[in-house]
């Protein structure tokens, strides 16, 4: 049963995919939204915000990451949404595959498609002034904790996928996450924010995942920050799953 279940996935991953690769400007917008706040920001406020002794391209680079992933989630949501809608979901229940197979090929889709969003983002921060000279194994700590950051969200926009009435509600659930970052430690300092805004920042998921791949980047002591990433990312994470799965049940009852 694990055999077909990885094999099936694997089949309906390709599947997503290529619908991915054939149209490429879904990526392409995923990055105009983030690049562009990045090009606002940096040209436009970074001179007027105090990052100390680190650029400003180097402080924000974090924070552009996250409003990327969450752009790009909401496309999930998108294409779960059009194959429900579409009939090939039933279609694909009624097939003999894992079922589960179907949701995992688009969360893998998903992961694939950011992973590209995000390397491109990272093109445009280096062409920016961006430099780091963090190792490999800090570059590879980034990445896990962005992928885990993904997987998390991703499992959340298959709620709206599966359960949303319109197009329009599937994706608009991502922009609270795309905006999120805003109230948090990724685009200014938290201790210039008055004290209940401050409060919030500092104790909501973007400010740890931040603060973490920041230093990472920086080659510093990143400290409890990351140990509070990844408990939001795994919390995210494990609630998102189990009610997507109720969602996936009540759908194909």
């Amino acid at each position: 049963m694990t055999a077909y279940f990885f094999s099936d996935t694997a089949v309906l991953t390709g599947r997503t995919l290529r619908h991915v690769t054939r149209s490429m400007d879904t990526i392409i917008t995923t990055v105009i939204t983030p690049v562009a706040m990045m090009l606002m920001f940096v040209y436009v406020f970074g001179g007027a915000i105090d990052t100390g002794s680190v650029s400003y391209v180097n402080y924000m680079l974090p924070g552009i990451m996250l409003m990327t992933i969450a752009s790009g989630i909401s496309y999930t949501a998108y294409r779960l949404f059009t194959d429900v809608k579409s009939g090939i979901f039933e279609r694909f229940q009624s097939m003999p595959i894992a079922r589960s197979g179907v949701l995992w090929a688009h969360v893998v889709t998903s992961l694939v498609a950011n992973l590209i969003a995000l390397v491109l983002v990272v093109g445009v921060a280096l062409l920016m002034g961006f430099r780091s000279g963090a190792g490999v194994s800090a570059w590879l700590a980034v990445t896990g904790i962005l992928l885990l950051f993904t997987l998390a969200l991703t499992w959340l926009a298959v709620i709206p996928g599966l359960s949303a009435s319109s197009v329009e509600g599937a994706g608009a659930f991502a922009y609270p996450l795309i905006f999120l970052p805003f109230v948090s430690s990724a685009f200014v300092p938290t201790k210039t924010m008055p004290g209940p805004v401050r409060w919030f920042a500092e104790n909501q998921p973007v400010t740890s995942i931040v603060n973490t791949i920041r230093g990472l980047f920086a080659q510093r002591p990143v400290g409890d920050d990351i140990w509070i990433a990844l408990a939001w990312c795994v919390g995210i994470l494990v609630a998102a799953y189990v009610l997507a799965m109720a969602a996936y049940r009540r759908k194909i009852a």
